[in-house]
């Protein structure tokens, strides 16, 4: 992963509007970030645009309005201090996608995320939330 983008990762600076980081924030001694067993399927979605990816195992499924089957690619995985990432090629495009902790909401489906996420593909940066198998949303299942 880029340099660059390990800054990103857990810069407060990127954090929706709507989302609120977590109290322990970054660990002080230090720990890698392991609240996310790596068996666990990861999603992320955004409004305005609508996005959504599905990561699972060292696979990622990019799915947007005009593509609804998604397209498949590699990622692979980076555990940080206060989150996830996870950067590979999608369609020609670097992709990085982050998931770090803190209450988030998407504005629309009023569901409640354990998870704010970042996604870069090329130049364009797209901001939304995550959960997880193990850490699901709270609110309506089909709004």
């Amino acid at each position: 992963m880029p340099t660059s983008f390990r800054h990103l990762l857990f810069s407060p600076a990127l954090l929706v509007a709507a989302c609120t980081p977590a109290d322990d924030a970054i660990d002080p001694e230090g720990r890698t970030f392991d609240a996310v067993a790596p068996t666990e399927v990861v999603t992320i979605s955004g409004t305005e645009p609508f996005w959504t990816a599905r990561i699972k195992q060292g696979e990622a499924v990019w799915m947007t309005p005009g593509n609804p089957g998604g397209t498949r690619f590699a990622v692979t995985r980076f555990a940080g201090n206060n989150g996830l990432g996870f950067t590979g090629e999608l369609n020609g495009d670097a992709f990085t996608a982050t998931l770090t902790p803190g209450d988030c909401s998407d504005g629309m489906s009023n569901r409640t995320f354990p998870f704010v996420a970042t996604v870069a593909v090329g130049e364009e940066t797209l901001m939304g939330c995550g959960y997880t198998t193990g850490q699901p949303f709270t609110g309506d299942a089909a709004p």
